[in-house]
């Protein structure tokens, strides 16, 4: 039974006793008030987070009205003009600064699928093979320190080594070798930006699947071992299955997120490679509406994007449900 089985089993009403002891008829549930007295002290703990979600999330998607409007600040959003659907014209007629945003993001999403996605999951069986706990805290250790370096610190560790006057190009030109250029060459930008990623983020990423992995019966492994079941195939037939509900459900949240590709990142590598490659929807809308001061253009991109990704969740959710699997929810 699964934690929300239980959880919706301990929610349950219970049968009120008959007058022979036999189970009756099942009690009413409890009105809305009354739970929520009852479940005081959870509401209180969860407030202040709430109120930043509603306050963040909720009340801020109103200023997506800019999108219809010839936005200016010193206006305000009341004496802008409206424009209608003006501003997402530059979404069909062929905007080529645009399309390059639109392809280049494209690209770095299928990039972070197919590579970043499964390295946490790759790393987590790694580690989770380790015989010594001690060897494994002191790896996990190591590996989650990246994370917690901002882009800055990341692009700038990558400049050092990788850069023109970088360790390795020193090293080359001391052996009388030809550097390597890799920070500024436009034709190696995707790759570099894929390796920051994985070696920033696949380490801290990997903390859920431990977690799962660590909750999958031994028995099961015991089992295997005993008809003769090699590691690999204990692997493929209890490993992954027992961490599949989980890669769906991430799978399905990094659709919902999948035009967002890193603004951070990629505005600070900018000037080394040009806009050809490195100018994605987020940057686009930054470049348009805080540089430019095309504010209603930039948030009719972001709003498209926005609704972009809520479809792909939805449609996501309901294909894994289509396979027996739970997705992020079911209705």
């Amino acid at each position: 039974m699964t934690a929300l089985e239980e959880a919706g089993t301990r929610h349950r009403p219970e049968a009120a006793p008959g007058p022979d002891g036999a189970p009756g008829a099942p009690r009413p549930p409890l009105p809305w008030w009354r739970r929520m007295v009852r479940d005081r002290a959870v509401l209180l703990l969860a407030l202040p987070a709430m109120l930043v979600v509603i306050v963040f999330q909720y009340l801020a998607l109103g200023g997506n009205v800019i999108a219809f409007q010839d936005y200016q600040p010193y206006l305000g959003i009341g004496r802008s003009l409206w424009v209608g659907l003006e501003n997402f014209s530059i979404l069909f007629s062929g905007d080529p600064e645009f399309l390059s945003a639109l392809r280049n993001t494209l690209v770095i999403t299928l990039l972070q699928t197919v590579l970043v996605f499964p390295a946490p999951i790759v790393l987590a069986l790694l580690l989770h093979s380790l015989v010594s706990n001690r060897v494994r805290q002191w790896v996990q250790s190591v590996l989650y320190l990246p994370h917690f370096l901002s882009w800055v610190i990341v692009v700038a560790v990558f400049q050092q080594v990788l850069g023109g006057a970088g360790l390795i190009n020193n090293f080359l030109r001391a052996h009388g070798w030809q550097p390597i250029d890799v920070i500024g060459n436009s034709d190696a930008f995707y790759g570099l930006i894929t390796s920051q990623v994985i070696w920033k983020d696949t380490g801290w990423a990997t903390i859920l699947f431990l977690a799962v992995l660590a909750g999958i019966d031994k028995s099961l492994y015991e089992a295997s071992a005993v008809d003769g079941a090699t590691r690999w195939r204990q692997t493929w037939h209890i490993t992954l299955p027992g961490m599949r509900p989980i890669i769906i459900m991430l799978l399905i949240l990094k659709l919902g997120d999948s035009l967002s590709v890193g603004f951070e990142q990629l505005i600070l590598q900018q000037d080394a490679v040009g806009l050809g490659v490195s100018q994605v929807l987020d940057t686009y809308v930054y470049n348009q509406g805080v540089v430019g001061g095309y504010w209603g253009v930039a948030a009719a991109v972001g709003l498209v994007k926005g609704v972009i990704g809520l479809v792909l969740v939805l449609v996501a959710n309901k294909v894994a449900h289509a396979f027996g699997e739970e997705g992020v929810y079911r209705a």
